[in-house]
């Protein structure tokens, strides 16, 4: 993938999101849309997950986040864009621990 056909978004969701298979289905959902990155929970209860690909399939994935798994209900939402080095996007999806 070249530099200019890939972006970068951060997005953490609070609310009910840990416990429900968030990060799994966060997982699941990226790769079936071809996208890469990570997902995480934070100590404070919220689920981050920072998403590379390209702009359709971000914004995909990042309008899947503000809704989550089934059992999730996510009550606050944030998205940024990230600032990244040049350089390609990683591969595949991960859970962070």
């Amino acid at each position: 993938m070249a530099e200019q056909d890939w972006m970068c978004r951060q997005v953490r969701m609070t609310g009910r999101v840990q416990g429900v298979w968030f990060r799994e289905s966060t997982r699941r959902e990226a790769e079936r849309l071809g996208a890469s990155g990570w997902v995480r929970n934070l100590p404070d209860g919220s689920v981050e997950a920072r998403i590379y690909g390209p702009p359709a399939v971000v914004e995909a994935l990042v309008a899947w986040c503000r809704q989550g798994s089934p059992m999730a209900q996510v009550l606050g939402f944030t998205d940024d864009f990230c600032s990244e080095e040049s350089g390609s996007p990683p591969s595949g999806f991960r859970i962070r621990r």
